[in-house]
């Protein structure tokens, strides 16, 4: 393994800030795949499953299995003194790093070390990052893609993860990492790894298997890929939003990856004061629980659930 400094600057909140790469396998050969972790305070999901693939690139690079010219490099953590400090956002002003691509070099912080960040990114084949799902809560692992010319659900599908999900680009997707990533020329895939702020340890086993599973078929590394799923493709319209009604305690009645009919009570609203039901929470279709909320108390018209209608009816 070789370190390798990105970028580096002096900050007047936490002194050095420095941003480095772990490179596995040939470092002076192919630029064959990066991944990156964290780049918000709070993606602790993100970071943990960094670790673990370090941690298993260290093991295949010892054994010999990288592909010889090859090499890996992971970015685990980007915006750390953030997480130090626990905060979500850049520290000085709290601007959203992943919202500042492509960058400008002669820009405030965040914008500069987005530019050294993508122009060093872009000299890769393949992108891989482990961004926070954009709503609190516990969801499918998926890949997603933003519709473009550049996209490729057929190398998406080589994950093996349930759903690979396209969406139109919103105006401040196109400030983001994987966006800016995928339009420089590298095949970029977003793993949404089922969590953030909370480390759910299945689920980043999951989401390094995948990437394994991906390195493996792009004949980046000797591994045993088996397992997996055969990947079905969704647009994000296809899912459908369920939302309270009434403020209160949210009880729960379908969880993650359930199925459910039509007509379900899936959760229960109830009153914090007097315990009554407020609303009793129904599926409006046959489906899956791809998304669902899991503070303890909810607000009215706060999106509870997503669900995807069930396939091949």
């Amino acid at each position: 393994m070789e370190k390798k400094e990105i970028f580096s600057y002096a900050t007047s909140f936490i002194g050095e800030h420095t941003i480095y790469g772990y490179i596995y396998g040939s470092p002076e050969g192919e630029h064959s795949a990066a991944i990156v972790g964290a780049m918000r305070g709070t993606e602790y999901q993100q970071l943990y499953i960094c670790s673990l693939l370090s941690e298993k690139l260290a093991e295949l690079e010892e054994s010999g299995d990288i592909v010889s010219g090859k090499s890996i490099m992971i970015i685990p953590s980007i915006n750390y003194g953030a997480m130090n400090a626990s905060q979500k956002f850049w520290l000085s002003d709290n601007s959203d790093l992943n919202r500042a691509f492509p960058g400008n070099p002669e820009g405030p912080a965040t914008s500069r070390l987005a530019h050294e960040l993508l122009t060093e990114l872009r000299t890769y084949l393949y992108g891989i990052q482990f961004p926070s799902f954009y709503m609190r809560g516990k969801f499918i692992p998926h890949v997603r893609m933003m519709k473009s010319s550049r996209q490729s659900v057929n190398l998406a599908n080589l994950f093996g993860l349930p759903f690979v999900m396209t969406g139109e680009s919103r105006s401040y997707d196109e400030r983001t990492l994987h966006y800016n990533w995928q339009e420089a020329g590298t095949e970029a895939f977003a793993i949404y790894s089922g969590g953030t702020d909370r480390l759910d340890r299945n689920y980043a086993r999951y989401a390094v298997a995948a990437v394994l599973r991906f390195l493996s078929r792009m004949g980046i590394i000797r591994y045993n890929s088996m397992g997996g799923n055969v990947s079905e493709n969704l647009a994000e319209d296809e899912m459908e939003s369920i939302k309270s009604e009434a403020a209160g305690f949210l009880g729960k009645r379908a969880s993650v990856s359930d199925e459910v009919s039509r007509g379900d009570i899936i959760a229960k609203i109830i009153d914090p004061l007097e315990g009554r039901v407020l609303q009793n929470v129904r599926a409006p279709y046959s489906g899956i629980i791809f998304y669902a909320q899991d503070d303890p108390m909810v607000y009215q018209n706060v999106v509870i659930y997503k669900m995807i209608r069930k396939l091949h009816l």
